[in-house]
């Protein structure tokens, strides 16, 4: 549980690296009580699903590519990417828990919900008060201020229990060292794959297709120009964080296709590489439903983007 938190808190962050190692722990810990090795466990599935709708309160990374790329209001993401995320982790749990025939109508499930949905509700009214030297002020504060305290909570919870915080940093980082060259293959894989896609022209030829259907349609087709990096995310974070800027470099930073390129880019996670990364780093070979249940995800996350984007910014 506490390695699952600290994922969750990464995510919450926007920290989308940090997240990883909590992740591959969280995996680790899962492993030992799934009584099929070679097979994903419901619980994993759940955390895998959870953490791939990636809910965030502060796209820190996005907030700072917009104002490196001079946008004049780089938190005006901040708000939509919030709801987009939450939206994405209930659709996530709703879709496995369908699957695994988990009853939500428990009074724990449904307090927690209540409760985060109040919080969000809250930090929602309170940033859109805000004008946009103070939503980046608060951000920055926000952000900050829990990393500091998450850290903090780690040294005073170590030294209540008499832990070495130093020993067990030194001995975690050697853990991470052997996680890291087991992970490899994978990576590399998904890197190469990743451009082979890239270079072969296939997201045009896709981006052209679905443009040409919404013309047909007579629909406006300002959208399209942003989904390169709602295609591409849930293979990379990096190849689609460097849509996102060709995106603002092709059509400005304040433009519409900026706009929701970066509500993309801090709206989900890394689907197919958390899943290769995950599972791998513990040797699953069956990942079941692990698959669709996440794409179905992040399809409601990319309509749900669509549709805030046309509604924030016109």
């Amino acid at each position: 549980m506490g390695h699952m938190i600290m994922n969750f808190s990464a995510n919450l962050l926007g920290l989308d690296n940090a997240a990883t190692p909590f992740g591959l722990k969280a995996m680790e810990s899962l492993q030992e009580l799934n009584p099929n090795k070679e097979t994903a466990s419901n619980a994993q599935i759940m955390f895998l699903c959870l953490h791939a709708a990636g809910l965030s309160l502060i796209p820190v990374s996005v907030i700072a590519i917009r104002a490196s790329q001079n946008a004049s209001d780089p938190t005006d993401v901040f708000i939509p990417c919030l709801i987009v995320t939450f939206v994405g982790t209930m659709s996530a749990m709703l879709i496995v828990a369908f699957k695994q025939k988990i009853n939500l109508l428990q009074p724990v499930i449904i307090g927690w919900v209540l409760s985060i949905s109040i919080v969000i509700a809250l930090l929602v009214l309170y940033v859109t008060s805000l004008n946009a030297d103070g939503i980046k002020s608060f951000s920055g504060l926000l952000s900050n201020g829990l990393i500091l305290f998450v850290f903090l909570v780690i040294v005073l919870g170590g030294l209540y229990k008499k832990i070495d915080v130093f020993d067990a940093f030194i001995d975690g980082a050697k853990n991470g060292f052997e996680t890291a060259v087991k992970i490899i293959p994978y990576l590399v894989g998904m890197l190469v794959a990743i451009s082979m896609l890239r270079t072969s022209g296939t997201f045009d030829v896709v981006i052209l297709g679905i443009k040409n259907i919404f013309v047909y349609l007579g629909a406006d087709t300002r959208f399209v120009e942003a989904l390169p990096t709602a295609l591409i995310r849930p293979l990379s974070g990096g190849a689609a964080r460097g849509m996102m800027v060709d995106t603002m470099t092709a059509y400005g930073a304040d433009s519409f296709p900026s706009k929701l390129s970066g509500v993309f880019q801090g709206a989900s996670d890394t689907t197919f590489y958390v899943i290769a990364v995950y599972f791998g780093s513990v040797s699953i070979k069956n990942t079941r439903y692990a698959v669709g249940a996440m794409l179905l995800a992040d399809l409601v996350g990319v309509c749900t983007a669509i549709s805030l984007a046309y509604l924030f910014f016109g």
